[in-house]
């Protein structure tokens, strides 16, 4: 294969991805990570109590960021106020740009990175479900955090109850909190950036995007330390997982076109013969047929809707094969006046 060939083939995904198929993929994935959320609320004791566990082994640990943190969020509002927006928004709006970058500029890329971060959020949903946990900013006073989103509500647009739009705080579950996707798509994030970004700027932002988003998970008061530790691994985890997803899904598609591909087959040859179900043959080879439409069985075809008399030729014709069952000639009459070489 010439070198160019080989270059396009090494810049081209095998399978050739489409907008109008990976938006809806990709939303189907969200709506199943929104519908998780809501359906695995757990029952409010056990999340309490799960949440109190990690403070006891965080306290074990000698690990106290989220307190310090989140005073200092308290206290200054105009670090407060960035990193709810921070927490509100970002979330939303870096993933799914950068998932349209790399759809859009690193094709070769794109679904590697796409079925790592729909596998992890997967796993995420499962960590929902079976371990309910209440962030600190739910716990009673006495455990010394501050709802920071509840106390600058009125700078967003977000409501006391969590960081869904005021008024539909109810449509969330607030006991989410272990692993922070947050942390764990940020993650993703800095990985994309960091990979395929190309400049100084995107370097810094693969590492401060991240960075940033674990300190303001914590000084907000919606995440404990441990919850994001357990974000980064089950990016980990759907790291690992993602290249045996990928290869399931190249089965099942490779065996639903195994299915497909005889069914097609037979049509392209019905088009090729051009057979209409008129019965009519002409021989090929050795006592063979192929099946034509309707005419003289006796005449040559020379093309679609152009034929000959029998034993007619037209000067410097090519003599098919297929459609003489005769080994072509080398004979030099051949070459002159045109007349069909003696029979054999």
């Amino acid at each position: 294969m010439p070198h160019a060939e080989t270059a396009g083939v090494e810049a081209t995904p095998r399978t050739r991805l489409r907008w109008w198929t990976e938006l809806p993929l990709i939303l189907l994935v969200y709506a199943c990570y929104s519908a998780g959320r809501l359906l695995a609320r757990g029952d409010v004791s056990s999340a309490v109590d799960h949440g109190l566990a990690i403070l006891d082994i965080e306290k074990a640990l000698h690990l106290n960021a989220e307190h310090p943190l989140n005073r200092l969020f308290t206290r200054e509002p105009w670090i407060g106020v960035p990193a709810d927006f921070w927490y509100a928004s970002l979330h939303y709006l870096v993933t799914p740009v950068l998932l349209v970058w790399l759809f859009r500029s690193r094709t070769v890329h794109y679904r590697a990175a796409r079925t790592w971060l729909m596998t992890s959020t997967f796993i995420g949903l499962i960590g929902f479900t079976l371990l309910p946990t209440c962030p600190p900013r739910l716990l009673a006073e006495s455990y010394g955090f501050v709802d920071t989103m509840a106390q600058y509500s009125s700078y967003g647009w977000w409501g006391g109850e969590a960081s869904a739009p005021r008024g539909m705080g109810g449509m969330t579950n607030q006991y989410a909190a272990m692993p922070s996707l947050h942390v764990g798509w940020a993650l993703w994030c800095g990985v994309m950036l960091w990979r395929y970004g190309g400049t100084r700027l995107t370097k810094v932002a693969a590492v401060a995007y991240p960075l940033i988003t674990t300190i303001v998970v914590m000084g907000t008061a919606n995440h404990y330390f441990l919850d994001a530790a357990a974000g980064a691994a089950v990016m980990g985890v759907g790291l690992l997982l993602a290249p045996y997803v990928l290869r399931t899904a190249d089965r099942v598609r490779a065996r639903f076109g195994a299915e497909v591909a005889p069914v097609a087959t037979a049509s392209r040859d019905a088009v090729a013969t051009g057979a209409t179900g008129s019965g009519d043959t002409v021989p090929v080879g050795s006592g063979g047929s192929v099946p034509v439409g309707s005419g003289d069985a006796s005449s040559s075809i020379v093309s679609g809707g152009c034929q000959t008399s029998a034993g007619e030729r037209i000067p410097r014709q090519r003599e098919s094969r297929v459609a003489t069952g005769a080994e072509p000639s080398a004979s030099p009459q051949d070459a002159g006046d045109g007349a069909p070489a003696p029979a054999r």
